[in-house]
């Protein structure tokens, strides 16, 4: 059976208009039903390509293993999912910080392989600088790095695609939210700001912040989330007659100026805020400031803040000729990679396994987003575990009299730049930030009950042989002879029926 024919099934099953939202992880199909009663899971799982269904915290998933993409595929082409639809959640109650932390787990996923993908190219990138292979001023160089750039520059434009799939919404409408972020008026502005003094522009007297959206996160997601309920008032109160001409018109006038007067610069505020404490911080007590920087930097990455940090690392290194600050952002990131390669020998399924290990030799190499947002947040057990590895290299790093001499993407081929009382105990923050990561994790453990394995070979399944009690007394004929066309014509299933003596069974 091939991929479209399983997906027709499944979509039988399960019925095309039950389904309120359709995605997919590594392994599984994950959809919202409006009704669990009329789904046939024993039926689901006799579906060939399907090795099991289930239906937990609200949300039923067909687990197919490592075809799971190319069902996907065939099933979006099925579904015309509506996007007012409202889906009756029944999940248990969680915490918000559970809800923000599974919502941004949920809109990273898919996106990961293209953070993966990009994050080897600037791996492989800085291996061949830093060993000379390449030259930082040819043009290979170049292409390189706009390869790797790529999603990390527009990150806004993907995670609007994946938000409005997660909150329901028009996906062309988020892309233009996140158009709006990154216009050249915008963008230029922000780098120009400098040299122009103008600050912010003014709409109906309102001030637009000018700020760098590049590589933001919070901005699009809260802007997308919002933008969910102003599209789907607007398109039940406009008539059907007009909602072509004015249910998006009158989104976009709502939604742009609120995301860049009050959403966008938001983040930009408060990062400013951050980055005037961490200065106080360590100058205070800088053992304290490391480890709390060290700590919390994640949260900054999360929030799109942690570039409010860049200026004072370089006016730091300009001035002084190295930065206090920097070695939090080393120890940081290598405690992400400690964290997902434990996460790794903890996994249970081959796919997610493989995709674990790349993200944590990426995040060796300073990139961290897949590691994070792939895997430590979405366990909660190895952020930790990262987190407060990342704080003590630092603060260890600190009490040494640790620093950055040069702003260089902080992973382990950045090492060199970086300075101490005495090189070792560069060696020994980094490796107190790897090893308390990665045992934490280990000890920690994640929580995986719902990953079950795909079966290579579903014979494996029929080596055990078990003897069956005929239940009434008559004779065992093919299914082919039964006069219910739904079974007679069933050719998947090895199957037998029996022709009782009686009428009647006891």
């Amino acid at each position: 059976m091939n991929h479209t024919e399983t997906a027709k099934e499944i979509i039988q099953i399960i019925g095309a208009d039950n389904v309120t939202y359709l995605t997919h992880c590594a392994t599984r199909l994950r959809f919202n039903v409006k009704d669990i009663s009329i789904v046939n899971m024993e039926k689901l799982d006799r579906v060939e390509g399907v090795i099991k269904s289930q239906y937990k915290n609200g949300q039923l998933q067909v687990i197919i293993g490592a075809k799971v993409g190319g069902v996907f595929e065939e099933m979006q082409k099925m579904i015309n999912l509506s996007e007012d639809v409202i889906v009756q959640k029944t999940e248990t109650k969680k915490n918000v910080l559970s809800q923000i932390i599974e919502t941004i787990s949920g809109v990273f996923g898919p996106v990961i392989p293209v953070l993966i993908g990009c994050g080897m190219i600037k791996s492989v990138t800085a291996v061949l600088t830093t060993f000379s292979l390449i030259s930082t001023e040819s043009s290979t160089f170049a292409i390189f790095n706009m390869i790797g750039d790529l999603l990390f520059y527009f990150f806004p434009f993907f995670l609007a695609v994946s938000s409005a799939k997660k909150f329901k919404t028009n996906e062309f409408l988020a892309i233009a939210l996140a158009g709006a972020l990154m216009y050249p008026t915008i963008q230029n502005g922000a780098l120009q700001a400098a040299e122009t003094g103008v600050k912010a522009l003014s709409f109906m007297g309102l001030p637009i912040l000018l700020v760098n959206y590049k590589s933001t996160i919070i901005p699009i997601i809260i802007s997308v989330w919002i933008m969910s309920y102003v599209y789907r008032f607007i398109n039940k109160l406009i008539p059907d007659t007009f909602k072509v001409l004015f249910v998006p018109m009158l989104v976009l006038f709502i939604m742009v100026p609120l995301e860049l007067i009050a959403i966008g610069p938001f983040g930009s505020y408060i990062g400013q805020s951050v980055a005037q404490f961490v200065t106080w911080l360590y100058n205070v007590n800088g053992v304290l400031g490391a480890f709390l920087f060290g700590t919390f930097r994640p949260l900054l990455i999360i929030l799109g803040m942690h570039y409010a940090i860049t200026p004072i690392n370089t006016q730091l290194i300009a001035e002084y000729g190295f930065s206090v600050i920097s070695p939090a952002n080393l120890t940081g990131n290598l405690a992400q990679a400690g964290a997902t390669l434990a996460v790794f020998f903890l996994l249970k399924n081959k796919t997610e396994k493989s995709s674990a290990f790349t993200s944590g030799i990426t995040a060796l190499f300073g990139v961290t987003e897949p590691a994070m947002f792939g895997f430590n947040l979405k366990y909660k057990n190895p952020m930790l575990c990262a987190m407060l590895g990342g704080g003590i290299g630092a603060a260890y790093m600190n009490f040494f009299g640790g620093g950055a001499t040069a702003i260089i993407l902080p992973g382990i081929l950045a090492l060199p730049t970086y300075v101490a009382d005495s090189y070792i105990h560069v060696l020994i923050a980094v490796a107190i930030s790897i090893s308390f990561a990665f045992v934490g994790t280990l000890a920690l453990g994640i929580r995986q009950a719902d990953e079950i394995e795909p079966k290579n070979d579903t014979e494996q399944l029929l080596t055990k042989k078990i003897a069956m009690v005929q239940p009434i007394p008559g004779t065992i004929i093919p299914l082919s002879e039964v006069k219910d066309t739904v079974f007679s014509t069933d050719r998947r299933h090895s199957m037998r029926s029996i022709r009782g003596q009686r009428d009647y069974a006891v």
